[in-house]
């Protein structure tokens, strides 16, 4: 009866303390896991992909998403990271501002990231 009584505790215990915290990822994890790849940034327009050349380009292409009326719906950048964080700098897309990232993993091919502005959302990896 004991024995239950401190399972049926510990789960308690477990259950209100929710999820373990997300391990923030480091810059060698972050090179590893994008460089070379595509990122689908989930967005309210839909997937905007961002492709990571191993050369250090960035290309996001919104053209499929519509976002032409907004800015130009495709442009190539650079990417590199800085800190444990993935920064990113487009000619003309947020006015040559760099952006940087924190990201952690949240599955086998999903990020979560928040930008050091305080932006955040989830990726996919492909």
């Amino acid at each position: 009866m004991k024995l239950k009584a401190l399972c049926g505790a510990a789960l308690i215990v477990a259950v209100c303390q929710g999820p373990v915290a997300a391990k923030k990822l480091s810059g060698n994890e972050i090179n590893r896991l994008i460089s070379g790849k595509k990122v689908l940034l989930q967005t309210s327009w839909g997937a905007f992909p961002l492709r990571y050349a191993s050369s250090r380009r960035v290309t996001g292409d919104g053209t499929a998403l519509g976002l032409a009326r907004f800015f130009a719906p495709k442009e190539t950048g650079k990417w590199w990271v800085k800190s444990d964080r993935l920064c990113q700098k487009f000619p003309t897309w947020y006015r040559g501002q760099t952006f940087c990232f924190s990201l952690e993993k949240a599955g086998a091919k999903k990020l979560r990231w928040r930008r050091d502005d305080g932006y955040s959302g989830t990726a996919v990896i492909q």
